[in-house]
Parts: C-alpha cells; structure tokens; sequence
C-alpha cells in the first residue's frame, strides 16, 4: 500500500509539473480597430505577458502589457511592471509585426500552502526561481488582510516580477496568473490539511509581527480563505 502511494504521489507531481505553463513567444499578426491584437498564434486564455517594439539599431522597448483571450486573440494595456518618476511611459503603439512574448516570468513562481511540509514537498520538485512567501507575508500583514485576494497577489507581483502563483487548495494545486487573475488550470495534488497555518504558510515565528501592530489579527482559516479566491 505504501509502495502504491509513493508511486501516485510521485506521478502526481510529475502531471503538475508537465502543466505548468511555460513562455510563449509570437507576434501580433494584426490590430484590430477595438485595439486589441490578432496574435500569429494560438496562446491559452488567461496568459499574461509583453508587447516589444522594435526600432531598429538594436533598440526595442516593452511598449504595452497583454494578456491573452484565447483564439489567437489579446487584449492590451498599460505596461506598469516598472514604476519609477523618472523612467518616462513608452508612446509607441502596438503594430503589426510587433514580438509579443506571454508568460515572460514564469519561472519566477510564489506558492501558496498550508503548512512547511507541503511547501517543501511542492518546491522540492520543480527547478523554479522560488519567491518565499515571507515576501509576500510582510506585505499582506502591512496592508492589514485577514484573506488572501487577487488584488494583493496582483501588486505584489507586479512590485516582485512574479509570473505564477500556485495555491494549494484541498487535494489540488491551483495555477494562477496573477497579473491577468485568472486561474490557468489545476491539477491533483495532497496536503496535510490538519496542520494549516492561517492565513498560510510563512515563517511568522521569524518575523516580529508586532512592528506592524498585527499580533492579535483574526485571520481567515487557510481553506477558507483560498475557497474565496475562485
């Protein structure tokens, strides 16, 4: 029975992480008087990623944000990644011709999870630029949340360059972009549930909570709040 479960276990994380999405790289075949683009091909629904512009000379620059509607259609918007006073707001338009590149961070992953085991269990198999949730666990606290949102995720990716987020929900793991905060698929996955930290896991015993006046805080039970993601 043991050597069975070991063996799901292990092609469980094998199927998660052959659907992980990956980046993809086209151009914009067409755009549409609505100002959105026609893509050169297919991309899934929900992927977030990167209008360049090319002006030649070996210059190019990231002229919009998009994000993919699926059919071989994106929307576009303001690209805000990179947010400085004195780094001037790119005028170019997004042309025909233009490389568009999805999914541009997604190597850079943030997991959400209830406890250290399944945390570790989860990163262990994955060769990811992991972003630690105590990261993520100091700007939550400073902004006062009692449960995860998108929102909160979204920012904090935007500030972090973090392309996905993974969220251990009950018996699967939840893939989402946060940019375009959309769930781009799941896949099964186990958990000690029993052991869930609220509002998830980070080392909050390292951090000095207090500092931020957030000691006594009633946060919302970790299943709990991840069922109010969907």
């Amino acid at each position: 029975m043991t050597k069975i479960l070991v063996t799901f276990l292990t092609l469980s994380y094998m199927l998660i992480a052959d659907a992980l999405p990956t980046t993809i790289t086209t151009t914009i075949a067409n755009v549409n008087s609505n100002g959105e683009i026609q893509l050169s091909s297919s991309v899934p629904a929900g992927m977030s990623g990167i209008v360049i512009h090319n002006y030649g000379n070996a210059l190019s620059a990231i002229s919009n944000a998009t994000v993919s509607k699926g059919n071989g259609q994106a929307s576009l918007q303001e690209y805000r990644a990179i947010l400085h006073e004195n780094i001037p707001n790119i005028q170019t338009l997004a042309q025909k011709g233009d490389k568009v590149v999805f999914g541009n961070f997604y190597n850079n992953v943030l997991l959400i999870a209830p406890n250290e085991s399944t945390y570790r269990a989860i990163t262990s198999r994955y060769a990811k630029t992991w972003v630690h949730p105590d990261a993520y666990a100091l700007d939550f606290m400073k902004e006062e949340s009692v449960a995860l949102n998108k929102e909160s995720l979204k920012k904090f990716a935007q500030l972090n360059q973090v392309g996905l987020v993974l969220i251990v929900a009950q018996n699967r793991l939840l893939i989402l972009d946060p940019i375009s905060q959309q769930f781009l698929g799941e896949m099964p996955t186990s958990s000690n549930q029993e052991k869930a930290m609220a509002p998830f896991y980070a080392r909050f015993e390292q951090m000095d909570t207090s500092t931020f006046g957030f000691s006594n805080t009633n946060y919302t039970p970790y299943f709990q709040s991840i069922a109010g993601l969907k």
